[in-house]
């Protein structure tokens, strides 16, 4: 594919009416497993790393990782500083190489998550015009794990989530190139349950009022019928984290169930092969290819 900036690729997902696959990365097998599948369909693909995945992978080595891919699989591929909350953190990216930095102020109100996110975009644009920031509104909650209930502080209902006048407000005092509104998402997924449905029509009506690109987080969960009515309302960004290690997990216990293996790279490939078969999944779906 020709498509060699993030820019690009979210124009090319605008125009076919798609939306790019962001998943979070902690090692190489999860990394080998969404590459490979990316590759597999011919579509872009974000990686995303959090603070707490950088500072165990290094900044540095998942960029490396990322070229290396890139110039391997002659592919587009991109990488992401995913709800990084530091001005220092994120010129730590920014200066590593990574195309994308989102800012997570969600959990504040929204003078505040616009003084800090404004703070954030002059910071990266001095540096490099070219990467990305993508600003938060709406708080969905912090981690990516398996809940029995909602958590303390995650509202999902229409009344509690930012109406459209809001989120045009923010993109425009902070500059952000791209916005990940709350609307009835959130981070992580429910144990036995599907997560709550998403409002589609505040999706479509915050597209209009937005004036860039939307981005959708807490993926896992999110029934496939919600996926694409997302998407058709103007997302053009999933993330995707949680399945993601409940998968790679499930593949280490299948793995050490044979006592003989002690070798990472023997344990590993089988948390690999679940990964890649999710994302496979899912980038089909968001590529319009079920």
């Amino acid at each position: 594919m020709r498509i060699k900036t993030l820019r690009s690729a979210i124009e090319w997902a605008k125009d076919k009416g798609v939306a790019l696959g962001h998943f979070n990365i902690s090692d190489i097998s999860a990394f080998h497993a969404i590459t490979k599948a990316a590759k597999e369909l011919g579509v872009p693909i974000i990686i995303g790393t959090s603070e707490g995945e950088a500072d165990y992978i290094d900044l540095d080595v998942a960029m490396a990782m990322v070229i290396d891919a890139r110039k391997e699989l002659d592919h587009p591929i991109f990488l992401n500083a995913d709800h990084f909350r530091s001005l220092e953190k994120v010129r730590e990216a920014v200066i590593a190489g990574y195309d994308s930095v989102i800012f997570d102020a969600a959990g504040q109100s929204i003078d505040e998550n616009i003084e800090k996110t404004k703070e954030v975009v002059d910071l990266v644009k001095t540096i490099d015009k070219e990467i990305f920031v993508e600003g938060e509104l709406g708080y969905i909650g912090e981690s990516s794990k398996i809940f029995e209930e909602i958590p303390e502080g995650v509202e999902i209902v229409r009344d509690a989530l930012p109406i459209p006048e809001d989120v045009a407000r923010f993109v425009k005092e902070t500059g952000v190139d791209l916005i990940a509104p709350a609307v009835g998402n959130l981070h992580g997924m429910f144990k036995d349950a599907p997560n709550p449905k998403l409002d589609i029509d505040l999706i479509k009506s915050i597209g209009v009022s937005a004036g860039v690109p939307m981005v959708l987080h807490g993926g896992s969960g999110i029934s496939d019928e919600d996926f694409k009515s997302a998407i058709e309302a103007g997302m053009r960004i999933i993330h995707v984290n949680t399945e993601i290690r409940v998968a790679w997990r499930e593949g280490i216990e299948d793995a050490l169930e044979d006592k003989s293996k002690i070798a990472p790279y023997k344990v590993f490939p089988e948390s690999e092969d679940k990964i890649y078969k999710i994302v496979l999944d899912r980038l089909k779906l968001f590529n319009g290819m079920l």
